[in-house]
């Protein structure tokens, strides 16, 4: 981390369109709320963008909201209030801020980045945060695979990865951590939590769709380290080098996924 006085983050001049190499090239970490994430890109000891920094502020009027339990349309009557914000939702997340912080850590090397607190719904912050003298870094977040076709066609992304696995354990995982760090209330965390379990299946086909790779923490972890040697030298024998990650034009990029197909949970 360098002297924060040197302010390169969303709010300075735009970056730059890059004509050459990148500085730096994006692995993007999807998957599940609850699947492990956080912990994989730690593990990695590569510089990590937290991409839940970038939701929006509870008070944003273009939150998406719940539908209510009767099925009519929130505030449609006295019979359906607004059933809460739907979080899961990626309108409930600054995509082009977020590309925008990716596209200057890899064209410049630092940004600053916003800090959030989800019980509060609110940026408390900003922290700088550079990924100068490593060629690879991790953006990770529920949200992730939404940035993937942007990055590849920019020549940016290293990889896109989404961690799947059992559903329970997921759920598990999720609400043990929710509730340790108090992130909202407990009702409306096994509420939530139970809604993501019916949908988990949904979430990682969604996923997929976009341009992650499917894969169980340890094959993830295989695939960075290889897109680590293959950015700092030779590919290990049996692995060939590819100058950047491509994938498939998304069917859905931008749309808003419903309580049956939710982007993940926070």
């Amino acid at each position: 981390m360098t002297d924060s006085t040197d302010h390169t983050g969303p709010e300075a001049d735009p970056a730059p369109p890059h004509r050459t190499r990148p500085l730096a090239r994006v692995v993007l970490l999807t998957g599940p709320s609850g699947s492990g994430k956080s912990r994989l890109a730690a593990r990695t000891g590569l510089p990590v963008l937290r991409l839940d920094d970038f939701y929006k502020e509870g008070g944003d009027p273009t939150l998406p909201l719940l539908e209510p339990k009767d099925g009519a349309r929130p505030g449609s009557g006295p019979k359906s209030p607004p059933a809460g914000v739907d979080w899961d939702s990626p309108l409930a997340w600054d995509a082009a801020s977020a590309l925008e912080t990716v596209t200057r850590l890899c064209t410049r090397g630092s940004a600053d980045v916003p800090l959030y607190s989800i019980s509060a719904s609110a940026r408390t912050g900003t922290r700088h945060l550079s990924v100068e003298g490593s060629p690879l870094f991790v953006a990770e977040g529920i949200f992730a695979a939404d940035l993937a076709t942007a990055c590849a066609e920019s020549g940016l992304l290293a990889d896109a990865l989404c961690l799947s696995g059992s559903p329970l354990t997921t759920f598990r995982r999720r609400l043990l951590r929710d509730v340790r760090e108090a992130r909202k209330s407990l009702p409306v965390l096994v509420r939530r939590g139970w809604r993501l379990l019916r949908a988990e299946g949904a979430i990682v086909e969604r996923h997929v769709r976009l341009g992650a790779f499917p894969c169980g923490r340890e094959e993830a972890a295989a695939r960075i380290e290889r897109a680590l040697a293959s950015a700092t030298g030779p590919a290990p024998a049996g692995h060939p080098t590819s100058p950047a990650h491509t994938v498939p034009r998304p069917r859905e990029a931008g749309c808003r996924t419903g309580a049956g197909e939710t982007g993940a949970s926070r």
